[in-house]
């Protein structure tokens, strides 16, 4: 990776970690589940509105590092509005990109999630940054209780 592109990706990710999109509770969700990080004490809740078979709605809140943070806010961002197989086939993207070293991540075919290639890198971090994704899974599997 170019030291222009992995600029970049941390500025992407600085970004996010600053400004988080879709951040706080999204009080008509129909979906939700808590995610915990023992590790490193990351928590993360994860709403969704699921309508149609598409996701209407995707909102989190965190305390976690920079890293839970961004991938969170990157994935609502990528999620957003997407029908479900069409999200299913991005969160195993993402799972191949954090977990294999085969999958080349490119700005242009994969947008801001490209960033989270560089957490590789850092194997420590990487349960850092598919906390979000694991979280908003469980959250499919599960309706919110009223």
């Amino acid at each position: 990776m170019s030291e222009d592109l992995h600029d970049l990706y941390q500025q992407i990710i600085l970004d996010h970690n600053k400004r988080p999109r879709h951040y706080g509770v999204l009080a008509d969700a129909t979906h939700r589940a808590e995610g915990y990080n023992p590790l490193c004490g990351d928590k993360i809740e994860v709403f969704l509105r699921v309508e149609d078979g598409a996701i209407a709605a995707i909102q989190f809140e965190a305390a976690s590092c920079a890293i839970c943070k961004a991938s969170a806010s990157m994935m609502t961002v990528a999620l957003a509005g997407k029908r479900l197989a069409a999200a299913e086939g991005l969160t195993e993207l993402v799972d191949r990109m954090l977990n294999t070293d085969t999958v080349e991540m490119d700005f242009e075919s994969s947008g801001e999630l490209s960033a989270l290639a560089g957490v590789r890198k850092f194997p420590a971090r990487i349960k850092c940054a598919s906390l979000p994704w694991h979280t908003y899974e469980a959250a499919l599997s599960s309706e919110k209780k009223a």
